[in-house]
């Protein structure tokens, strides 16, 4: 009776020791999903960025182009 526990035993914690590198790899790809989130949040406010300054820009231009002339 003995030994038959103990290959239970055994073969459950087999059985959560995967479950907890199952655990590991969902997480470093949700980290490698939010690292890819983040740069390409980066990359659209730099955009929106730059199409906000350069219309500022064509705008200060135009004003003063209309007041000079």
């Amino acid at each position: 009776m003995k030994k038959e526990d103990q290959k239970i035993k055994i073969s459950n914690s087999e059985f959560i020791l995967n479950k907890n590198q199952n655990k590991d790899d969902f997480k470093t790809t949700n980290v490698n999903i939010l690292l890819n989130r983040v740069r390409l949040d980066q990359k659209r406010t730099f955009k929106k960025r730059v199409l906000i300054s350069f219309f500022l820009v064509t705008v200060i231009t135009s004003v003063i182009i209309y007041f000079i002339i």
